[in-house]
């Protein structure tokens, strides 16, 4: 298989069949063979329904019905995990990308490249709660990642399998896939694609995803640094409280000696909390050592579970 494409699917009934005769398209007109694998993420509306019918009639699509809404990453990680295609390509299910780009995607990764991220360069969004906040929130990861991708936020990437498939999914970690990639030492290039205003549906981002995003970016940089060697991480905070309880010991020592006298002042707490919070950060370090074993070493479970899947080889 040349190609698969994996597209999440929550309430986008209105848009369904839209997106698929662009796909169909753009697709057939390739000369490639592939994949088209929508993953129904416990929708509420009939998107399920709307699938069945374009699956019935058209074999290289393929359905993955979720249990319940286990959220975007969980979905995108079930199609991936079932896709064959030696190139694989992310995208929304609300039209907003656009299956035009996909053979410029497909184009650039024959250049070379273990991955294209899709840049929004022209973006149809409302400005004070999606574009300036997804500008912050690009800025912020790009300092702390110290990896140039322009729109980390826009669903629309290709990967070469091999890439993708060493990269685990979990939480809402999605959006930094390049990221990850870019840890295993994949190329990676932007690519500016088209975007158009959602038609139907409401959008399930608003602002409050941007603090999510920055949650999920402290996670990120601490797995990346960190998630084999948690103790250096640990440490370096409980080094800091070491020395700030041998600073305060030697000021104590030195106002006894002066004095003359036992003193039980806000100094003898100081220290006493130092030295507690140094002991208390080395055994978090310890025990995330332990968990970092345990995780290693268990066997991977899926974030998802199928209900029931269409198209796909017994």
């Amino acid at each position: 298989m040349d190609l698969s494409i994996v597209l999440p699917v929550y309430n986008e009934e209105k848009n369904i069949s839209l997106l698929y005769e662009k796909l169909d398209k753009v697709l057939k007109g390739l000369n490639k063979s592939y994949e088209i694998i929508f993953v129904n993420d416990g929708s509420k509306d009939n998107s399920y329904d709307e699938l069945v019918k374009i699956a019935e009639n058209d074999k290289n699509v393929k359905i993955i019905n979720l249990r319940k809404n286990f959220g975007q990453t969980a979905a995108m990680a079930a199609g991936i995990d079932y896709s064959i295609g030696e190139i694989i390509i992310l995208m929304d299910s609300d039209l907003q990308n656009d299956p035009e780009d996909i053979p410029a995607l497909i184009d650039k990764i024959n250049e070379g490249y273990d991955v294209v991220s899709g840049w929004r360069k022209k973006r149809k969004d409302p400005l004070f709660s999606r574009k300036i906040p997804s500008f912050i929130a690009n800025l912020l990861i790009k300092k702390i990642s110290n990896v140039n991708v322009k729109d980390l936020g826009c669903s629309l990437k290709a990967y070469k399998k091999d890439v993708l498939k060493s990269i685990r999914l979990y939480g809402d970690m999605h959006r930094f896939i390049p990221i990850y990639a870019s840890w295993v030492g994949a190329k990676i290039t932007d690519l500016p694609v088209k975007h158009h205003p959602r038609q139907f549906g409401k959008s399930k981002y608003g602002i409050s995803r941007t603090f999510k995003v920055i949650i999920d970016l402290f996670a990120m940089k601490f797995l990346g640094s960190y998630s084999t060697k948690p103790m250096h991480f640990f440490g370096k905070i409980a080094g800091l409280h070491f020395i700030f309880a041998i600073l305060w010991s030697f000021i104590y020592l030195y106002r006894v000696i002066k004095s003359k006298k036992f003193l039980t002042d806000e100094s003898l707490v100081l220290i006493f909390l130092f030295w507690a919070l140094t002991v208390l950060f080395i055994g978090f370090g310890l025990l995330a050592e332990v968990m970092v074993r345990v995780y290693h070493e268990s066997q991977n479970k899926p974030t998802y579970i199928i209900k029931d899947k269409i198209n796909f080889d017994k």
